[in-house]
């Protein structure tokens, strides 16, 4: 029930439900698609079989002009019709292309981030909500931000960061891999930020989210920004077959995340939640299938890991059917405390894809009895630099305008805080 394929083939109301607790599926258009491709290839058989009945009765001897002109017309409608079956043929793969992952059994149902389902928390408790503690004035009063010169550079939706705001940048992203390489296991990697259409099919961006990707063309070449390291990281191992001894793998990377949010206009205006261009250190695993969720639990752990020793206080939750990723079954959101709005919001979703993006990337391991198989999937973001630095802000704030960072920051940065002028100590 993980291949899509799989799906159309167990009947109509597998698809059903799916669209009842999954809202991005035309069922209408499947099931046209999967009718249409049927009809097509009953048609080619129906062709040839008549083909191959006017071969085997045609009488001794040349045949008559009467016999050719018959046997040419057959051809033709049997090329036509396979030309037919082919299109219906690619019009069902291109819709199976855009069918979601099937949600787990115990992801709840519901369509939005109202319906998750609080999990735990974590940190300290969170401090009192107050207006005076949006990061987005914190940094541009510490002088950490430079809002209009990003505008005067890239338009809206980028930020500058300088001096003592540029640093703690680098120090997370320092910090957050030092973590995962030397505590969690996972290997570094550095990866290209543009990939090839093949790639982003892959993980899934392609080809239904190609209005939210930046991309270029020199040439005849075409290249998409990654949107995220989960990209590059997962189809590493694309077209290839992993032995059992050898999983689970485990890989992290640092790189910039570049995303058009098409449908993001209005939100998140101020501050730096939701940019084109922000930095991430993302986390990927593939393992046996059995074992996926064992390794979801697993990476969850590391990504909360990353909060809890910088002192900030988050929830996790998980999501409804409907709120989930494109390609995952099931996902927790950790949600970071920010206080300057009043709200819990996004900082991490670790996600299991079960066998989704390694069936449409070809990641195959051998199973005990020696069969190929599929691998699953994992992913997560520990953490994206951004949002931690908001959240850092937020949280670290103190009444004489100063922001206090946690210890475990101190070996990167330098320093433990900001103070009011915008020097640190």
């Amino acid at each position: 029930m993980h291949d899509p394929r799989e799906l159309i083939a167990s009947g109509p109301e597998a698809v059903r439900r799916l669209a009842r607790r999954r809202h991005d599926l035309d069922v209408t258009a499947l099931d046209a698609a999967h009718r249409g491709r049927a009809d097509a290839q009953a048609e080619v058989t129906r062709l040839r079989t008549e083909m191959n009945r006017a071969a085997r009765e045609r009488r001794a001897g040349p045949p008559t002009e009467e016999e050719k002109e018959a046997a040419r017309a057959l051809r033709a409608e049997v090329q036509r019709a396979e030309a037919t079956a082919k299109e219906a043929g690619k019009w069902l793969a291109d819709l199976v292309l855009a069918i979601p992952n099937i949600p787990l059994d115990t992801v709840p149902d519901g369509d939005s981030e109202k319906e998750a389902v609080e999990v735990r928390r974590g940190g300290p408790p969170p401090c009192a909500a107050a207006d005076d503690r949006h990061h987005a004035d914190i940094g541009e009063r510490l002088g950490l931000f430079d809002g209009k010169a990003a505008a005067r550079l890239s338009g809206a939706r980028f930020t500058v960061s300088r001096g003592p705001g540029a640093r703690l940048e680098r120090a997370l992203t320092d910090f957050f891999l030092d973590l995962h390489t030397a505590e969690h296991g996972y290997t570094e990697h550095s990866v290209p930020f543009l990939v090839n259409r093949d790639t982003m099919t892959g993980t899934g961006q392609l080809p239904k989210f190609e209005e939210d990707l930046f991309a270029t063309r020199v040439g005849d070449r075409e290249l998409f920004l990654i949107p995220t390291a989960e990209v590059p990281l997962t189809n590493l191992l694309a077209q290839q077959t992993l032995e059992a001894r050898e999983l689970p793998y485990a890989f992290t990377a640092r790189t910039p995340c570049f995303r058009a949010e098409a449908g993001a206009y209005g939100r998140d205006t101020r501050g730096i939640l939701r940019l084109h261009q922000f930095e991430k250190v993302e986390l990927v695993r593939v393992c046996a299938p059995e074992d996926a969720q064992a390794q979801l639990e697993l990476m969850l752990g590391h990504a909360e890991e990353c909060l809890r020793r910088l002192e900030l206080s988050y929830r996790v939750v998980l999501l409804p059917a409907g709120d989930l990723g494109f390609s995952a079954r099931m996902t927790y959101d950790i949600e970071v405390w920010l206080p300057g709005s009043g709200s819990y919001r996004e900082i991490s979703s670790v996600s299991d894809c079960g066998t989704f993006q390694a069936r449409r990337a070809g990641i195959r391991h051998r199973a005990a009895d020696g069969r190929k198989e599929p691998a699953a999937t994992l992913n997560g973001s520990a953490l994206p630099v951004g949002r931690t630095v908001a959240a850092l802000l937020e949280q670290g704030a103190r009444p004489d305008g100063s922001v206090e960072l946690p210890e475990a920051l101190v070996p990167y940065t330098g320093f433990g805080r900001i103070l009011p002028d915008g020097t640190t100590e």
